[in-house]
């Protein structure tokens, strides 16, 4: 978490002219000035660390899971554009000064995930996350001294205990974690406000929004203090960044 804030979290890298969570889709991300490569990593079928959202193939049409198919196979399948599915590994070395945000999306990912991170010695450039606490956990106890942002269950509770007013409860609940990652909005549940932001801040912890697209939407949300924005379009987030200084 060296960058400056505000972040601005390239969501599966940028995907203009480059299939999304590839590596050159990362390159285009960074060219943009994006501090922070979001990503998702599922696992293979012999047990390396697979850089995808899905767990499978079916927006390319096919029936078959990611770990249905060995990291070979995996690489060799064309996403469009001259890419095919990298292993954690690899990403991490191909941009060794660039900081990660990494979703681990199931239980078997996390071993390989935290194994790949160890061996790249990436772990201070990475930041863990994931929806599932347990899975969260089990990568934090693997990377002694990664950094991880709050687990679903975690942001319920803080963000419950902030409507509160109550911040050591706050601070409490997302011990151990440097940042929340919401969306704006939970349905009709706005979870963006001046107050969430105040108590996040009292707690400690950093405020990163996903998924903000529209640059008026970034401004709005930097005025309230936000530390972060997740997106799709770096590019856009990064010339609303320069306007704003």
């Amino acid at each position: 978490m060296t960058a400056p804030s505000p972040r601005v979290f390239a969501h599966r890298g940028l995907a203009q002219e480059a299939p999304e969570n590839t590596l050159l889709a990362f390159v285009k991300a960074l060219a943009g000035g994006a501090t922070h490569l979001e990503t998702d990593v599922h696992v293979s079928l012999d047990g390396v660390a697979v850089i995808s959202h899905d767990p499978d193939l079916a927006s390319l049409d096919r029936d078959v899971r990611i770990d249905q198919l060995t990291m070979a196979e995996l690489r060799h399948i064309n996403l469009g554009y001259g890419q095919g599915f990298t292993a954690l590994a690899d990403a991490l070395e191909a941009f060794p000064a660039a900081l990660f945000n990494i979703d681990i999306k199931t239980d078997a990912a996390a071993e390989p995930a935290a194994r790949a991170i160890k061996d790249q010695r990436a772990t201070a450039r990475v930041l863990v996350t994931s929806f599932n606490e347990h899975r969260r956990r089990r990568v934090v106890s693997l990377l002694p001294g990664v950094v991880s942002s709050a687990s679903a269950p975690l942001v319920g509770r803080a963000v419950a205990a902030a409507n509160l007013g109550l911040t050591a409860l706050v601070r409490r609940v997302l011990e151990g974690c440097v940042a929340v990652q919401v969306p704006e909005r939970a349905g009709p549940v706005r979870i963006v406000t001046p107050r969430f932001v105040t108590m996040m801040h009292r707690a400690g912890v950093e405020v990163h929004v996903w998924t903000v697209n529209d640059p008026h939407d970034m401004m709005r949300l930097l005025d309230l203090g936000v530390d972060g924005l997740v997106t799709d379009r770096t590019d856009l987030a990064v010339a609303a960044l320069t306007r704003r200084t």
